[in-house]
């Protein structure tokens, strides 16, 4: 069995056929682990981001005594940003080029 094989299906693009801001994340978090970096960023651009975001919000679950809250914020602000503009840049430009 592959890991491939556990990853959900968009329902975005399963039942309306158009691809979501998050579709590509499970398949570059797989690529990153496999140490395919520059795939995982062409796949799903805000991987890296998004990695960290989920690091400090397990370290602000660790780490009681300090507040994460401003970095936690500030790094889904940036990752939301590098999702639209890469969902708009795939759809609009790419496809258009």
């Amino acid at each position: 069995m592959k890991i491939e094989d556990f990853m959900l299906p968009c329902p975005s693009k399963k039942f309306l056929g158009i691809e979501c801001f998050g579709c590509g994340t499970q398949r570059a978090i797989v690529l990153v682990f496999e140490g395919k970096f520059s795939e995982a960023f062409h796949m799903f651009p805000a991987v890296y981001t998004l990695l960290l975001f989920l690091m400090m919000i397990g370290v602000s679950l660790i780490d009681k005594k300090r507040n994460y809250g401003n970095i936690i914020v500030f790094l889904a602000i940036i990752n939301s940003i590098i999702m639209v503009f890469s969902y708009f840049y795939k759809h609009f430009y790419v496809q258009t080029h």
